[in-house]
């Protein structure tokens, strides 16, 4: 996009600023100038606050990460307000025309394709460019794919670590999830249904069976939550295609808070059998901070003292430890 198309330019239509509900239409308050942080429905169109809807018919503008969503959204509410792009390929000159629009006085609305900007999406550097500005910053909360996933995992939430999409190659994956083992809460991953299998094999294979919420197309008409130990969470979707998007919530690991009091042998042998060494002493040594390399050797030594066999391996891993 080129400098003078991101230019913000009197509306060319004469525009109401407003919007309808239920048939009723809506007057829009003038919008403090700025750049309005708006939540969206990530799914059923009813879950958006009376706020965010004011705050969409009044602004000068639309940031979109996607303007088809944002079109769908306005058409349903009756919302005449421009909506330009704003997403991931937007160019430098694109986010220097929008700070200076906001510099210059615009209020502007900023939504992601569905729900809470900024998590796992785009808009997080034009926010940043933003404070280095001195733009104020206004947050207009609502639906979230994360806190919906979250209350109705049925697991230990009181902490949590949100990641949201994990590495596509599984080297990449896997060595990530051995990083966020040790992690005293629950995990939360997004994930795409072309690849949820594939994750959901390596969280099994790193994390073992710590109990999976899997939920998919949230508020949408075909909602599912599949929750239960990582290998039936990950047959269930084997046998029924996955479909739709993905939130993964991965319970803590048992004894999050004591961790460091265990015996890393009797932790390995827990383990061994149910993934490879390889892998057993990779969780082992970041659950508990230890070594690497002396984990992988302790559980080499079980293994051959008559300690459980492992499972057999399906492909070869590139990252074995560095010797």
């Amino acid at each position: 996009m080129s400098d003078a198309a991101d230019a913000l330019e009197p509306d060319p239509r004469s525009r109401e600023r407003s919007w309808t509900l239920d048939g009723t239409r809506f007057s829009a308050r003038a919008l403090e100038p700025g750049l309005h942080i708006v939540a969206t429905p990530i799914g059923n169109l009813a879950d958006i606050t009376l706020r965010a809807l004011a705050a969409l018919a009044a602004a000068d503008a639309i940031l979109a990460e996607d303007t088809r969503m944002g079109h769908r959204l306005a058409d349903h509410y009756g919302i005449r307000t421009r909506i330009r792009r704003f997403d991931a390929h937007a160019s430098e000159a694109a986010a220097a025309a929008i700070i200076r629009d906001l510099r210059a006085g615009a209020a502007l609305a900023l939504i992601s394709d569905a729900g809470t900007p900024l998590l796992s999406d785009p808009g997080s550097a034009l926010v940043r460019q933003a404070v280095e500005a001195g733009i104020r910053i206004h947050p207009l909360p609502g639906a979230s794919a994360l806190l919906a996933a979250l209350v109705t995992a049925g697991l230990p939430i009181d902490r949590f670590f949100f990641e949201g999409f994990l590495p596509p190659k599984q080297g990449d994956r896997r060595r990530r999830l051995r990083e966020l083992a040790r992690a005293p809460g629950a995990l939360v991953f997004y994930e795409a249904p072309h690849r949820v299998l594939e994750a959901l094999a390596d969280i099994e294979a790193i994390l073992g069976q710590r109990t999976i919420a899997a939920a998919r197309e949230l508020t949408k008409l075909h909602e599912a939550i599949v929750r239960g130990p990582a290998a039936d969470v990950r047959r269930h979707f084997e046998e029924q295609a996955p479909r739709g998007e993905f939130v993964l919530v991965v319970a803590p690991p048992d004894g999050a808070d004591d961790a460091a009091d265990r015996d890393p042998d009797e932790r390995l042998r827990s383990l061994i059998g149910a993934m490879s060494v390889k892998d057993a002493a990779a969780v082992v040594a970041s659950e508990l901070g230890l070594p690497r390399r002396d984990v992988y050797a302790r559980a080499l030594l079980l293994q051959a003292s008559g300690g459980p066999q492992p499972k057999e391996r399906r492909q070869r891993d590139d990252d074995e430890p560095q010797r």
